[in-house]
Order: structure tokens, then sequence, then C-alpha cells
């Protein structure tokens, strides 16, 4: 799937709102048409210092046969056992103290706020700033999320966006549902995941030592802060059976965290509709947002993803937004990137499948 560049964009403000200065003219009907762009996304994107989640359309896929599956059987057998447990965590759910479950919704919105609003939207994306009290507490939930370092989960999304839906993809939703759910932690990344993964510009990353220290201790703060905290917790101070205090905020909270993650890499590029760019897979998802905190509205943020709530709606279904906007307002982050109304609107009227007309 290839997508033509925008040229709808231009730098970010003073007031760090992305504002297009479009000029428009009256068609034939009387209604005005937005048009004339002035920078791309490649001008857009160095405001932010990083052109990596930007799609290559000079990507061509390989010709020849595909390289052969390479079960990996270590995370297939884990993967079953974890889902095994959370399926006994769901039938202690009734004998759960009120307590366990709500620490349990507490940790799951920690740990969802961890990639959300950290390896998404902060270091993938870097839609906005954060002052170090923020990167360091988003580092420990992104630890209490247990979904790869933020290292590599930035690596990994980068490719994802750059080279979308093609060999390149970690998760290439063209290789179906269950892949793009699940299955590609399965197998082995594709050669060419690896190839354009290798070749990405991650100094950015390296440099924040708040995220190479998670990299170095990542093992021992999983076991910390996915498993051993939230099980102590109800445990100690409730009293709570030990093995609900493991079942349900451990073990099936954490699986309900990544399967919302990945309906994004999954339901979102394939349920919805398409009303800022129909040549591009993924959709938007009102229920995927739900549950994974604003992540579905995916149209919008692979056809704009340096606007840092990743949809046009603001808080709507979208709680990671809210929250930036709260950190903002305690002056912890800063630099929202956001795009305007305006370059919104002509983007649906170039490339959209006009759903936004019906609401």
């Amino acid at each position: 799937v290839h997508r033509r560049l925008s040229k709808e964009f231009s730098s970010a403000s003073s007031t760090t709102t992305i504002v297009g200065t479009i000029t428009s003219r009256v068609a034939r009907n009387g209604n005005a048409v937005m048009e004339k762009s002035l920078l791309n996304h490649e001008d857009l994107a160095g405001d932010r210092g990083m052109v990596d989640d930007i799609f290559d359309e000079t990507y061509r896929e390989k010709e020849g046969p595909k390289p052969p599956l390479r079960y990996v059987w270590r995370n297939i057998i884990l993967m079953s056992l974890l889902h095994l447990g959370a399926i006994v965590g769901l039938v202690l759910i009734p004998s759960a103290k009120i307590q366990t479950l709500a620490w349990a919704v507490l940790c799951f919105l920690v740990s969802a706020l961890g990639i959300t609003a950290g390896s998404h939207r902060l270091w993938s994306h870097r839609s906005y700033k954060a002052t170090l009290p923020l990167r360091i507490f988003l580092t420990i939930a992104n630890s209490v999320a247990f979904q790869n370092d933020i290292y590599e989960w930035v690596r990994d999304h980068r490719v994802h966006h750059k080279f979308s839906e093609t060999d390149a993809d970690p998760h290439n939703a063209m290789r179906g549902f269950f892949f793009s759910h699940i299955g590609w932690l399965l197998v082995r990344k594709h050669p060419d995941v690896i190839e354009k993964g290798q070749k990405l510009d991650l100094s950015d990353i390296k440099a924040d030592k708040v995220v190479m220290f998670q990299r170095k201790y990542y093992k021992p703060s999983v076991v910390l802060l996915c498993f051993a905290l939230p099980t102590f917790v109800p445990w100690y101070f409730w009293d709570e059976s030990i093995i609900i205090s493991f079942f349900i905020p451990a073990i099936l909270r954490y699986t309900i965290g990544l399967n919302a993650t990945w309906l994004v890499n999954s339901a979102a590029h394939m349920f919805g509709n398409r009303p800022y760019d129909q040549n591009i897979n993924p959709r938007e998802n009102p229920l995927v947002s739900l549950g994974a905190l604003g992540e579905g509205f995916h149209n919008y943020h692979h056809t704009f993803p340096y606007d840092y709530s990743t949809s046009e709606f603001g808080w709507r279904f979208n709680l990671t937004t809210a929250f930036i906007d709260l950190m903002c307002l305690l002056g912890l982050a800063s630099d929202r990137k956001r795009v305007s109304k305006e370059v919104i609107l002509a983007r649906k009227m170039r490339t959209g499948d006009g759903s936004h007309k019906s609401g």
C-alpha cells in the first residue's frame, strides 16, 4: 500500500500548533475549496528533528518467494500459558475484593499510559515534550506494561509507520488479522523488518538517559513492576488471597493490556472508515480507542503521525490526550504538536472516503 505524501502542512508555530496556511478559491458550485499547501511531511517532521515515522514511498518489496515462517516456540508456549492464566483470572473475579478489582484497573491505566503517552506519542513520534519527572513516571509505567523496552518499542513502531503494510512492517496487516494481532510475535521477523530497523536514526532515543537506563535493567524492572508489585499490594494491604492477587492484577490485567494494544495493529487496520486518507489501510475505530485510551483513530494517526492527540476530537474516547493536557497544565509537558482544523478539512476533501460528511 503506497500513499501520496501530503503537501498540506506547515511547521509548528510558537504556540506549538501546526497551522496550515491555506488559500481558497470559490468553485463553480459556490463552495470554498481548500487548496495550495505550503510544506511537505519532511518539512514538518523536521520541526521534531525526525522523519523516520513518515511513510517511505521509495520502498519496494523484494521479488520472488517469501521467506519461510520460523516459529518462536518459546513465545508460543509463554503466550499460550499467559492467556490460560488470564482465563483463570476471569473465573476468579467474583471471588475478588472490590479493592483488588480497583487496583487491577489502576494498574491497567498506568501501564496503558506507559505505552500510549510514553513509548508511542512521546518517544516514537516526539509529538510533545516531557520533563524529567514525567519521563521517569512514563518509563516506570512502560515497565508495568511489559511490551518490550522503550528503545525496542520505538524502533519497531517507527518501522511500522515508515513501511506500513509491507514486508518491512513488523505487524503487516496485509498478512491477516491473526498475524497483525499476535502472530507477528510468534514467528521470526521478516528480514526486511530487521534490515530497515537497523537503518533508522534512533539517536534521539539513545541520547535519553532514562530510556537507556530502562533498557539496561529492563528484565528486573518487569519482574518487579509488571508482576511482583501488582501481586504484592492486594495481598499485603488488604489481605487478598495470593492466588487472586497474582491472577487478576498481574496476569489478567497484563493480558488485557497486551490485547488492547494489539487491536490497534489488527482491528484498527481492518475495520472502520477512512475519512482522512482512503489510500491507506488504517481505519477509525472508536471501540479500539475506548480500550486503548485513544489509539484507535488510526486513519487520522497514520495521516498525521506528529499530532500529539492522534485524533481531531480532543478528549473524546481519548484518555491519553486528557492526560497529556493535564501534564501540560501542571508544567510537566509542553510543545504539543497539533494539526489545524483547516488542514484537516483540506485533507478530508482531497483524499478522504467522504465518511466525514455523514458525521
